[in-house]
């Protein structure tokens, strides 16, 4: 198994070939070579789910953006935190290295704001929020849309005003909007952007992010992937309701809508939960077939890295770009009502669906 090397003359990708060979490093090395190798070709959807906090250490910009400009991700799901906070670097706002053990209190009373060894100023916040109360209030966010389309107009926005700064792109909103890549979030309202969102509700606000509509359009993307004779793949950065909300649109396509369908074909997760602790964060794919929500024929290729997505994230996007050449960018250009909704309502079928709520429940009809 052990190999000759010559210490630092090796490059990412060789590093991680030749080296990770047991145990977790395993892990790491076969969940790069099954995104490299596998989950890249060219019929194979990507969905990528974020949670923890990524970008505010940086990880938007040393991998998120690059990812998604080299055609590596097709569509996300993400914190409303990741989001929020990417934003400061879209509008100039400085993020700083601190120390941990700094006294909390003694943080407060100066406003600055620890997200453990990340510190910034209190005013980061209030004039972030100012930025999103501004163009919710623009006449484009008056009505309801889904949260892919309120972070594509968002997106707009935050490039517009890294150019007027010259900042180049810095933001994972931004880039989302250039490359048209969608990004939803499974909470709306846990995180700054929906608290501002909702503060302006109190004032006649109008703008509304509907979930039937994210719950609808994420299954629509699984589902044209499949039908158009492609594949799915699915690359989970921790856990939480964005894991939960990416896997579920196979169920929702299969339990609910009673359309025939298999699973996802391509499983990545790095995550440090542990599964004996019944949460959802630390499920196996194993765990997931009795869901239908991986393939089971597919299982062997499904790989979960044990790892804090810090570490692993910049191995696996650097081993990714050595290994593998730019996608062409899978562009939606309708990004309010994607065309694979028609497919959706054509592939359903009602008497599956009716029988389903006909079921006797302990000997009653519900």
């Amino acid at each position: 198994m052990a190999r000759r090397r010559q210490p630092g003359q090796e490059t990412v990708a060789e590093l991680i070939d030749g080296t990770y060979l047991a145990y977790n490093a395993a892990r790491l090395r076969e969940a790069c070579q099954l995104f490299t190798e596998k989950m890249l070709e060219p019929d194979v959807t990507v969905g990528l789910s974020i949670t923890g906090a990524l970008t505010p250490a940086g990880l938007g910009m040393s991998a998120l953006i690059p990812l998604i400009e080299g055609g590596f991700v097709d569509w996300i799901i993400s914190t409303g935190a990741n989001l929020y906070h990417d934003t400061h670097f879209g509008l100039g706002l400085a993020m700083h290295r601190g120390n941990a053990q700094e006294s909390d209190v003694v943080l407060r009373e100066e406003g600055v704001v620890r997200i453990y060894d990340i510190f910034f100023d209190y005013d980061v916040l209030l004039s972030t929020d100012a930025f999103f109360r501004k163009i919710i209030t623009g006449k484009e966010f008056q009505r309801s849309m889904s949260s892919a389309e309120f972070h594509n107009l968002a997106g707009k926005y935050v490039r517009e005003r890294e150019k007027t700064l010259g900042l180049g792109q810095k933001s994972l909103l931004s880039a989302a909007y250039s490359s048209a890549v969608p990004i939803y979030t499974s909470s709306p309202g846990d995180s700054s952007i929906g608290m501002n969102i909702a503060a302006l509700a109190l004032d006649g606000n109008r703008l509304v992010l509907d979930p039937n509509k994210d719950v609808n359009e994420t299954a629509s993307i699984v589902l044209d992937a499949k039908r158009g004779g492609g594949r799915s793949g699915v690359m989970i950065l921790g856990g939480g309701s964005p894991k939960n909300f990416m896997l579920q649109t196979e169920p929702q396509i299969q339990e609910v809508l009673g359309i025939d369908e298999k699973g996802h074909d391509y499983f990545l997760q790095i995550t440090d939960a542990r599964p004996d602790t019944g949460g959802l964060s630390g499920a196996t794919p194993a765990e997931a077939v009795s869901w239908g929500k991986i393939d089971p024929d597919r299982l062997p290729d499904a790989v979960v890295c044990y790892l804090d997505s810090t570490v692993a994230l910049p191995l696996l996007t650097s081993y990714a770009f050595a290994r593998h050449e730019p996608r062409p960018l899978k562009k939606n250009p309708r990004l309010d009502r994607p065309r694979s909704i028609i497919r959706i309502r054509s592939c359903r079928s009602i008497g599956r669906a009716a029988a389903r709520l006909e079921r006797p429940i302990n000997g009653a009809l519900i």
